[in-house]
């Protein structure tokens, strides 16, 4: 504004859809869309509109993932721990009647001497 000795504004509407995560520090510039299911890396500058189910990182944000990949990785790594069927009996994403044994056996794999 003191540069050019204007008055200036600039606005846009932020369209950010289902199921986003935007994580912190991350800005998102006027005129954006977030498609749902997306994932927003810290610290990212989105100048560009995200694609749905995509992970976009960096300055400027760029796609360096896929959720449907993300999911599937993860999937994979819960089955491989020794806890994983007492996850599978979960109902919903906590279950308070499994949780003391759910602690137990993370205290034992993270901590005990082996």
């Amino acid at each position: 504004n003191r540069a050019y000795n204007k008055k200036l504004d600039r606005v846009g509407k932020v369209d950010i859809r289902d199921n986003v995560f935007i994580g912190h520090g991350a800005i998102v510039l006027p005129g954006i869309t977030i498609g749902p299911n997306a994932i927003v890396a810290a610290g990212a500058v989105v100048s560009r509109d995200v694609p749905e189910g995509s992970i976009v990182a960096g300055v400027p944000a760029r796609v360096i993932g896929d959720m449907a990949d993300l999911v599937n990785k993860l999937e994979k790594e819960t089955n491989s721990l020794p806890w994983a069927h007492l996850i599978h009996q979960r109902d919903g994403s906590f279950d308070p009647a499994l949780e003391p044994q759910l602690k137990q056996l993370r205290k034992a794999y993270f901590f005990d001497d082996k």
